[in-house]
């Protein structure tokens, strides 16, 4: 039976990039992550070895710092994925269509004597700004979100009602920790609004509805605050979440003859339950 190559694609990731704009004494500092994907007639190049159509993706890599030293300014991710995405599909006529992801870690000033320092930063947690370009010549998609966002409030959270067979040892409470980290994405209708202040009111957006929201369960909070973007912002058509249901067990005082009050407990990252879902009007 003849073997058909069914799907492929290749390209560069893990691009890892650091960049200064300069303005006087006041610095800027951006740090990015980048993948990029090709998609296109490379069967022969499986098949029988032929790279005449193969770009490098050491050559991938070159575009991503070449094309950043084009600009002086820091540049939205969004942004400078359209931008990779359109000089390869320009160039590079073999291929049908690009895909490229890019996530930023956030970096801080440093404050000195109460008074962020011009040039020094600190850097964030593991959260990380996300963007995701897929381009042909027939037009393009723009997805933003964010990852590793963690969030936890201690109460206004429960899980009562569900299931219970001959496994089932989980006591149903009515308040407990709820603890997650966010992974969240969004498409737009209009590309032109995939800017930095729409990408930050919309998380906003989201960990205010996790804060207020009286949840009972994580696939509850889940769907009030993809709600709660999809009422807010008329550009947004879609938005989907993976949420890890970090969990905070009580500790059992018993067998020492105390009793907890919901106060202590003692956070696991594994297993945990993972919820997930996608959202559109």
């Amino acid at each position: 039976m003849p073997v058909r190559l069914i799907h492929n694609n290749y390209g560069k990731a893990r691009v890892r990039l650091m960049k200064v704009a300069r303005k006087g004494d006041l610095h800027e500092l951006q740090s990015i992550t980048v993948k990029i994907a090709f998609e296109g007639n490379f069967t022969e190049a499986h098949t029988i070895g032929d790279n005449s159509q193969l770009l490098p993706t050491d050559t991938m890599k070159n575009t991503v710092y070449t094309l950043a030293q084009q600009t002086q300014e820091i540049e939205e991710i969004e942004d400078f994925a359209l931008r990779l995405a359109d000089y390869f599909l320009t160039n590079n006529p073999q291929v049908t269509q690009v895909i490229i992801e890019i996530y930023e870690k956030p970096w801080t000033r440093i404050a000195v004597g109460g008074e962020l320092h011009l040039h020094s930063f600190i850097k964030g947690g593991e959260e990380k700004r996300t963007a995701k370009i897929t381009s042909t010549r027939d037009g393009r998609t723009i997805e933003s979100g964010v990852e590793d966002l963690v969030a936890l409030k201690t109460t206004k959270s429960g899980f009562i009602g569900f299931v219970k067979d001959c496994y089932t040892t989980l006591p149903e409470t009515t308040d407990r920790i709820l603890a997650t980290s966010i992974k969240a994405s969004w498409i737009y209708a209009n590309p032109a609004v995939a800017t930095g202040n729409m990408w930050r009111d919309v998380r906003q957006t989201i960990i205010e509805t996790f804060a207020e929201h009286d949840s009972l369960s994580v696939q509850h909070t889940l769907y009030a605050m993809g709600e709660a973007v999809l009422e807010k912002f008329s550009d947004i058509v879609e938005i989907t979440f993976s949420l890890p249901n970090i969990h905070c067990l009580p500790i059992d005082f018993t067998r020492f003859g105390l009793e907890n009050d919901n106060r202590i407990f003692v956070p696991t990252d594994e297993p945990h339950g993972l919820i997930e879902a996608r959202l559109s009007r």
